[in-house]
């Protein structure tokens, strides 16, 4: 198995304690764009998680108090203009490919939004399970306003299942700012904390999932992403495999064992 609680990159600030994972952008006097090389380094760290064995859950945290700008215009958005399209799709491609190893790294991942989350910072923010802002959180969808499509890394298939068709549509086209009253109102957050309280509350979240059964944490991810494109029938046998997987692990067993001594499970991942 992958050991990455020493992982060292190069960058963004990265940092493991209790099996939690806290990813953090390190661009603050640019509102943390993006660049190629974090990108790669991002997709990479996201796709080597699936094998890790020392981390329980992730969470990607502000700096500065914006949490992400999207690509940077001079280092990706200046070079894109000059390249074929074989350079590009290839570009494209690898901005996509972030977005699914976060979706199948088997780890919950949890995004702490402050200030400015817009273009591939909305994105980062959307890929994530569970989403945390605070009042001041702005985020968009802006690649219209660039003279590209809204269909980004994914955009046009996952935002309509956290929002509704109708309200990401407009956000798609438009590029409008989502205030964070609209984003907590329309499910794309889960709740809004004070700025103060945003990096405690979603490493709390994430030490707490970290603590539960991680196996059937990596279970229910699996299911959430794949039943998408699913039947109910077809969900439902799933779930039903899935869950008969789950109750041959030591932690359902510890489980039934602390309900009858009446005590808090301690839950080990298998």
């Amino acid at each position: 198995m992958t050991a990455l609680a020493g992982l060292q990159p190069m960058h963004f600030n990265w940092r493991v304690e209790d099996r939690v994972a806290s990813v953090r952008l390190d661009r603050p006097e640019r509102k943390n764009p993006l660049t190629f090389q974090s990108y790669t380094e991002l997709r990479d760290t996201f796709r080597a998680l699936r094998d890790a064995d020392d981390i329980d859950a992730v969470v990607l945290l502000p700096n500065g108090g914006n949490f992400c700008s999207g690509g940077d215009v001079h280092e990706i958005i200046g070079p894109l203009v000059e390249m074929d399209m074989k350079a590009l799709l290839a570009f494209t491609r690898m901005t996509g490919d972030l977005v699914k190893a976060m979706i199948h790294c088997n780890r919950p991942v949890i995004a702490a939004v402050d200030g400015i989350a817009v273009g591939a910072g909305a994105i980062l923010a959307m890929a994530a399970d569970i989403r945390l802002a605070t009042p001041a959180a702005k985020t968009a969808f802006l690649f219209t306003r660039v003279g590209l499509a809204g269909c980004d890394m994914g955009a046009c298939a996952m935002l309509p299942r956290l929002i509704g068709q109708g309200r990401a549509a407009e956000l798609l086209y438009t590029g409008r700012t989502m205030s964070a009253e609209e984003g907590e109102r329309w499910g794309f957050y889960n709740r809004l904390v004070e700025p103060e309280r945003l990096e405690a509350e979603a490493l709390e979240l994430a030490r707490r999932l970290a603590d539960g059964p991680t196996f059937a944490h990596g279970i229910t991810k699996t299911q959430l992403n794949q039943e998408w494109s699913m039947s109910l029938d077809q969900a439902i046998e799933a779930e039903a495999q899935a869950q008969a997987i789950c109750m041959q692990t030591r932690d359902f067993e510890r489980a039934y064992r602390a309900f009858v001594a009446k005590a808090k499970p301690q839950f080990e991942g298998n």
